[in-house]
């Protein structure tokens, strides 16, 4: 069991304009895929905040994947790709195309989105839309590299080809 943290971006949620619409679905999801949840947080979107909030669960042992939610479009508020890069030591691109390439073949406006991924230490972290239905949808297309990415990062070695 992987052990994992949502931190979902929305200044609309903390300022209670909004309701956190994804959250039991993320959740239910999450627990049915053998991922522990170990903390879930809404934040504002602000890129300083964004940071060291990432920072901080980075520095949590155990924690394997930092999930972000919303803050990766166009918007001018939003900026949790820019705080991601300022965390991460490095970046794996591939898995912002995947789920991008995947999301255009249901939405064209999924071209908008800018999320990322990356590694800090031997925590991965990943934007993820704010769209309850896009959180699933790429999570869909994560899953199946995500014990094996984890494993890499954690440093374990393995001969199988994927």
């Amino acid at each position: 069991m992987i052990d994992v943290a949502v931190l979902v971006i929305s200044s609309k949620i903390c300022a209670g304009e909004a309701d956190d619409r994804g959250k039991e679905s993320l959740c239910r999801y999450l627990e049915n895929h053998d991922l522990r949840l170990v903390g879930y947080e809404v934040i504002h979107d602000d890129r300083e905040m964004i940071r060291k909030h990432l920072l901080s669960c980075c520095e949590k042992e155990g924690l394997r994947v930092i999930f972000t939610v919303g803050g990766t479009g166009v918007r001018p508020t939003d900026w949790a790709p820019e705080a991601t890069r300022d965390v991460i030591e490095k970046e794996i691109p591939g898995i912002g195309e995947a789920m991008r390439a995947e999301s255009l073949k249901k939405m064209r406006t999924a071209m908008l989105s800018r999320g990322t991924a990356g590694i800090r230490g031997k925590t991965m972290v990943v934007n993820l839309p704010g769209s309850p239905k896009g959180v699933i949808e790429n999570l869909a297309t994560l899953l199946p590299i995500l014990d094996h990415t984890v494993g890499k990062i954690s440093g374990a070695s393995s001969n199988k080809k994927e």
